[in-house]
């Protein structure tokens, strides 16, 4: 059946590549003050780009809020666990991790999010591979000296440490060392090496 006209007289169909807009950090707080993005919205701004995050199903909450206690007795006096809230990373990026620690109190942070944590925690269970592959190279790349999964898929914890250069990664960084944890054990966190944490009290 030969064509009809218009598909005969129709231009050819040419592929072209979708363009996507960078942020950077700057531009993105701008865009909270302006209340275009509503600062509870769950969007985080990551190497440039805004992604969504996990939804806070019940066992993503009761784990972010079990590791925040468990941290919190583990590092105790002179350090400020932080749920949710921003890490001033680099100029194109501000991550939301679940659970933070810094230095300090809350008050110190009144002028600009932390920059260096010294521990970032991720609850992960739809984000498992996104939270191993970007947010792990993003964090190497910051050099955060240290970076835990807690993995609701294996009920387990995955602990990373000791980021380093890598051609290989995606950020062209990555954690050199890494292990998973099961329930049965303890987790000494870098900053706090008395401290001994149950990894089944971080699981729900």
């Amino acid at each position: 059946m030969p064509p009809r006209r218009a598909d005969r007289d129709a231009p050819p169909v040419v592929d072209v590549a979708a363009r996507t807009r960078r942020w950077t950090r700057k531009e993105y707080d701008r865009l909270v003050e302006l209340g275009v993005l509503h600062e509870d919205e769950p969007i985080e701004l990551v190497d440039g780009q805004m992604v969504v995050r996990e939804p806070k199903l019940t066992p993503h909450t009761t784990a972010t809020e079990l590791t925040a206690e468990a941290l919190r007795r583990a590092f105790g006096h002179g350090w400020h666990v932080r749920v949710q809230q921003p890490v001033a990373l680099d100029d194109d990026s501000e991550p939301e991790p679940d659970v933070t620690v810094v230095r300090g109190a809350p008050r110190d942070y009144l002028d600009a999010h932390p920059s260096r944590p010294a521990l970032i925690v991720e609850v992960a269970q739809t984000s498992l591979a996104f939270d191993r592959r970007r947010k792990g190279g993003l964090y190497a790349r910051a050099t955060i000296a240290e970076y835990w999964i807690v993995n609701l898929v294996s009920r387990a914890l995955e602990v990373y440490r000791e980021p380093a250069r890598s051609p290989a990664a995606h950020d062209g960084w990555k954690y050199t060392r890494a292990r998973m944890l099961k329930p049965g054990a303890t987790v000494s966190p870098l900053a706090a090496p008395a401290a001994r944490i149950a990894v089944a009290d971080l699981l729900p």
